[in-house]
């Protein structure tokens, strides 16, 4: 999604590594306090805030006790959000309609 490693706790995103950053996902309620941390900005892959995720510089996962805390506020958002509903399963077209496989035959 953004050109890293990421981590899912129950199919959701809770962080993950871009570069020599840490991404954590703090959740909306959380954000503002989240970005008041030393080495910590907004998570901006696109050019735009994401309201709920920051980055974390290197230096504010030098140690592991600081990784756990980040890791531990993410996971402890991801865990209020409700389970997403199960993906309802696609209708198979007919086999005449379907496309044969290309197998490099000519």
């Amino acid at each position: 999604m953004f050109g890293g490693l990421c981590f899912l706790l129950r199919k959701k995103m809770f962080s993950g590594v871009v570069g020599d950053e840490l991404m954590a996902r703090v959740g909306p309620a959380a954000y503002a306090r989240a970005l008041t941390e030393p080495h910590v900005r907004p998570m901006d892959f696109t050019g735009r805030p994401l309201a709920g995720y920051v980055y974390v510089g290197a230096a504010g996962c030098s140690s592991a006790s600081a990784v756990r805390k980040w890791v531990e506020k993410s996971t402890q958002f991801v865990e209020t959000l409700p389970d997403k509903p199960p993906k309802s399963k696609r209708k198979q077209r007919p086999a005449a309609a379907r496309k044969p496989a290309n197998r490099g035959e000519r």
